[in-house]
């Protein structure tokens, strides 16, 4: 598999969501696998994302595509991976986000699981 695609809808704003999702201090609040993450602040095209697994594996990613409240996108800094949130607005208070990770060449290797958007989900409601 190159790709993996998920979504789910989040009883929020797309303004909402957004925030929390670019916002580095919260991801080990709703990803199990990252249990720190650290970017220079505020979050802009370019940014330069660190993140910590539980395994003890670092993560560098910069922001490729920012479009506030729409699409947030973080390529690796060293391998062909990629994930990109695309949030759509169903209404003032509901969000369908649209989480898509690829890699240019080879295998996806551990794919995000649905659960890990659950947990966003139930974090944010």
């Amino acid at each position: 598999m190159k790709e993996n695609k998920i979504s789910v809808l989040i009883n929020k704003s797309s303004a909402a969501v957004f925030e929390f999702v670019i916002n580095p201090r919260n991801t080990p609040r709703w990803f199990d696998s990252i249990v720190r993450e650290v970017a220079d602040l505020p979050i802009v095209l370019g940014t330069k994302y660190v993140n910590f697994n539980t395994a003890g594996q670092k993560g560098e990613y910069v922001v490729s595509k920012f479009e506030p409240n729409a699409v947030f996108q973080l390529d690796s800094a060293d391998s062909g991976y990629k994930v990109r949130y695309s949030l759509g607005e169903i209404s003032k208070n509901e969000t369908e986000l649209e989480y898509f990770e690829w890699v240019d060449a080879g295998e996806l290797k551990d794919p995000c699981p649905a659960g890990v958007l659950l947990k966003l989900k139930n974090v944010l409601e």
